[in-house]
């Protein structure tokens, strides 16, 4: 047999094995580059890592960081944000192989197999950068071969199709620092208070550590541990080669310098608000803007916060402050309560709870007394005991001291704010539905529908409403009747303003007063927290039992709202709006000026001024003398009347109206020695019947079950007239009687006894 035949023996074995090796290559190459496209990515790869949204102020300073759904924060960067030294120690620590392999590390691999066999467990991971992003970016899986698997595979596919870069960038930007912090950039910042760039050798080995176990290795709970890693990880950089063997050694001896980030921030309602309401929606970007100006955010915290924490001994714990700009509308400052850590309620947002305002509402009682009963402020208004009758009954309202002045300006009756003249004036208006009406349409919302609830007391604070409202509606003052909502997330639509159709001098005229430092004086002695170095209009509220109060006033750049009590509505210990809220204000409009030089309001056309007695409120020389003269502003269509010598007695006393007359004789009377009563009999009012009628058919009905068979009478002087009939039965009541009906022609007959003169009516009964 030939040498060579042998050959032939083995050629079918030889074409065997060609076949297989070509099949087992085909198969590779198909596994390697084909089979990874059968599997698809991760949908959380393929869009960007979602960034924590960032609310910032006005100028573009962040001033909270808001979480994402997972409660974790995160700031995705670009890949040239991130140092050369934090990239070389995170592949040191997790892929040293990164740039060489496609995906999968065969030789860790093998490596972690070899420690399997030999330890009998796991003692190495051999998952590449790419594979641990497929990983992190994936939902929650069960672990076992197939997973690893499908990663492996997801990987290949994705170093195919992405760059090495790439791969990084989004990697860096998804890992798990611990502490709920996502991304190596926002580490940074929670760990070190550091951008990136700033991040020295050894913080940058001590960030790539963290990954691998974000718990165990936590620096704020195990420091070692933490160091120990940082040490491993440069010490496997300085066997790369790396980095400069004398920066390595530098440090590994570097003292760990942690500042973690204390999530306490200016504005931290806010969190809470943008949540909930979502009025940012269309502000594209992380960013959510708002109108807050963080410098002055923070300065009136402190504020608030050092003002309520004076008065703690008189039980005043909560305030709440908010500060509009008038020309825009925009909120500058919004603080939601003195101590947000609080635990009796200090998460509570103060200028959104609805509390009682007190004596805040008065000043638009009197617009609409100026502008509808043609008041001014020398009107005179009698400041006596009234009787007033409410759903609930007769009331006898108070002012705050309890005494009753006689005659009253309207400049003084506001400037001191008293109780009684306003009622006076809002049941002249007609009862509680116009100053209702108006302060619906310039934004309290919490009113109610019926103005009738409230009653007179509405002009003194008897129904809820809410600071920031409040604080809107007085800069609707401040802006002379151009009413914008208030503004927090700013919009590229702005919403439209409305305009109150109230004269201009009626708006500067109500300005003034609020203003008036002289005509406050003797209820608000000069010196206190209203009083500042510059012209501002401002109004107190207490509500009863001193259980809030509040201070809001208004220059014309300005308007700051502020209220103070207990959220759980405990009363403070005799602390009234200018003790409690008054320092708060009077410090906030100091601040707000500091950098914005003061104004006031240019004066109208259509005024003029005038010098009034105080007493009568009628025009006397313009160079009389005090005690009693007071000039005065006054609409030019509106002068009041000269004073002449019969308004006064020969001592020069002011005469007084029969109104005047018991209060004149009571104890609250401390004005004998300017007013006397008018001696001239007075004229009386002659008495008017205005139900029933003469001549009138009435009928009862038989279905109705009760009242049909009952008339009540109604005159223009209730209880007054005497009523008689000599075949209908006449029940006695209040303020008129009750007259039972009866089939028949019957005579009614009303007396005046005042002056004995009668009215005789003939009614005619039918029964159906």
């Amino acid at each position: 047999m030939p040498p060579w035949s042998f050959l032939k023996l083995r050629l079918p074995k030889t074409r065997r094995l060609i076949r297989y090796g070509l099949a087992t290559a085909v198969l590779a190459v198909a596994g390697w580059f084909v089979a990874p496209f059968g599997v698809s990515l991760p949908p959380g790869l393929l869009a960007n890592p979602d960034a924590s949204r960032v609310i910032v102020d006005r100028h573009g300073t962040p001033i909270l960081h808001l979480t994402r759904p997972d409660s974790s924060r995160s700031a995705p960067v670009s890949l040239d944000r991130f140092p050369p030294d934090l990239i070389a120690c995170t592949l040191a620590a997790e892929d040293k192989r990164f740039d060489g392999h496609g995906g999968i590390d065969f030789l860790a691999t093998a490596r972690a197999f070899r420690d399997l066999f030999a330890k009998r467990r796991i003692v190495s991971g051999a998952s590449t950068i790419t594979q641990q992003l497929i990983k992190i970016s994936s939902p929650p899986a069960k672990r076992n071969p197939f997973t690893k698997i499908h990663e492996a595979l997801a990987a290949r596919r994705l170093e195919m199709t992405w760059s090495k870069p790439r791969i990084l960038t989004a990697y860096l930007n998804r890992l798990d620092y611990g502490n709920l912090r996502t991304g190596t950039a926002e580490a940074a910042r929670f760990y070190f208070q550091k951008p990136l760039a700033d991040l020295s050798l050894a913080e940058c080995a001590l960030l790539a550590g963290l990954p691998q176990a974000p718990s165990r290795l936590n620096p704020l709970n195990h420091p070692q541990r933490a160091i120990a890693r940082r040490n491993l990880i440069l010490q496997r950089l300085a066997a790369a080669g790396k980095s400069e063997p004398s920066r390595i050694a530098i440090a590994l001896i570097e003292t760990l310098n942690l500042r973690p980030l204390r999530e306490s921030h200016a504005a931290p309602w806010a969190a809470s608000l943008s949540t909930r309401e979502k009025p940012w929606r269309s502000q594209p970007g992380p960013a959510i803007r708002t109108t807050l100006d963080l410098t002055l955010q923070r300065a009136l915290e402190a504020i608030v916060r050092e003002e309520t924490s004076k008065l703690k001994d008189a039980n005043l714990r909560h305030a709440g402050l908010v500060v509009i700009h008038n020309p825009t509308g925009e909120i500058l400052a919004l603080v939601s309560s003195a101590d947000w850590h609080d635990p009796r309620g200090g998460q509570f947002n103060g200028t959104l709870v609805p509390r009682s305002p007190g004596s805040t509402l008065k000043p638009f009682t009197y617009l609409l007394a100026m502008e509808r009963n043609q008041r001014t402020p020398a009107s005179i208004i009698a400041d006596i005991p009234s009787h007033f009758r409410t759903p609930q009954g007769l009331d006898l309202p108070e002012n705050y001291d309890h005494a009753y002045r006689g005659p009253v300006t309207l400049r003084s009756a506001l400037a001191c704010s008293l109780n009684v003249p306003a009622m006076r004036e809002l049941n002249s208006l007609g009862g509680p539905a116009p100053l209702h009406q108006f302060l619906t349409k310039i934004g309290l919302a919490t009113l109610g529908p019926d103005p009738d609830a409230h009653g007179l007391g509405l002009t003194i604070g008897n129904a809820p409403v809410r600071l920031l409202e409040l604080t809107n509606a007085y800069a609707t003052l401040a802006r002379f009747g151009r009413h914008l909502s208030p503004v927090l997330f700013p919009s590229d639509t702005p919403l439209p303003a409305a305009d109150i159709p109230v004269a201009k001098t009626t708006f500067y005229l109500i300005a003034d007063i609020l203003s008036d430092q002289a005509a406050r004086a003797p209820a608000f002695p000069p010196g206190g927290p209203l009083d500042l170095p510059f012209r501002c209009a401002v109004k107190t509220g207490t509500s009863s039992d001193f259980r809030d109060n509040w201070c809001l006033g208004f220059t014309p750049e300005f308007t700051v709202g502020v209220w103070a009590g207990n959220f759980e509505n405990q009363p403070m210990k005799g602390i009234s709006g200018i003790a409690g809220a008054g320092p708060i204000f009077h410090r906030s409009m100091i601040r707000l000026h500091r950098d914005h030089a003061p104004s006031w309001f240019e004066r109208p056309s259509g005024l003029v001024d005038v010098t009034i007695d105080v007493r009568s409120g009628k025009l006397i020389p313009a160079d009389s003398k005090p005690p009693h003269a007071r000039n005065d502003l006054t609409p030019a269509d509106q002068v009041p009347p000269a004073a002449a010598a019969g308004d006064y007695d020969s001592a020069g006393k002011a005469l007084l109206e029969p109104r005047y007359a018991a209060w004149f004789a009571s104890r609250h009377n401390l004005r004998r020695g300017e007013l006397a009563p008018d001696p001239t009999p007075a004229l009386v009012e002659p008495l008017k019947v205005i139900t029933p009628a003469n001549d009138v058919t009435l009928i009862l009905d038989p279905e109705i079950p009760s009242g049909s068979d009952k008339l009540r009478p109604v005159t223009n002087l209730p209880g007054t007239a005497r009523w008689t009939s000599p075949t209908l039965r006449i029940e006695p009541a209040s303020p008129e009687p009750v007259i039972h009906l009866a089939p028949g022609t019957h005579t009614l007959t009303a007396t005046d006894p005042r002056t004995g003169v009668s009215q005789k009516f003939t009614l005619h009964i039918k029964a159906m």
